[in-house]
């Protein structure tokens, strides 16, 4: 099939191609998304020396990298053996307890810290929690 095609359209056609501005590509949306960067640490199995020294280190390195959430992953604590040990409190001697205790009590960590949640059944439901950081004001 074979259109005749107007002189009128030829020109437009003519002066579209030769225009300089650049079209707006619609396909593009322009609108500023927040990206968030997540990272995970599993801490089961360590000791409670050994977790709180990780965290801390963890913390700090996220907070440079510019992530702004950590999911940490403590357990439940339904496998501690800390139970059989009648000189460790029940309740502060999992990491589930005592991991957020270690991070409150910490004003280097608490200064980067905004918020510490529970976290969601996806992420680890009893056996985990979020730690969101403040903005990194340094930039790389």
């Amino acid at each position: 099939m074979i259109k005749n095609i107007s002189n009128k359209d030829k020109k437009d056609w003519e002066e579209f191609i030769s225009n300089k501005e650049k079209l707006v590509d619609k396909d593009i949306n322009y609108t500023k998304k927040n990206v968030i960067k997540i990272k995970t640490i599993d801490l089961h199995g360590y000791t409670l020396d050994n977790a709180n020294k990780t965290i801390e280190k963890f913390i700090k390195n996220s907070f440079l990298e510019c992530v702004n959430k950590i999911i940490v992953v403590t357990g439940k604590g339904l496998h501690s053996t800390n139970e059989k040990d009648p000189y460790v409190s029940k309740d502060l001697s999992i990491l589930k307890y005592s991991v957020p205790d270690f991070i409150f009590k910490n004003n280097d960590l608490m200064k980067i810290i905004h918020e510490i949640q529970d976290a969601k059944i996806k992420d680890g439901g009893e056996g985990a929690f979020y730690i969101l950081l403040k903005k990194n004001k340094i930039i790389k």
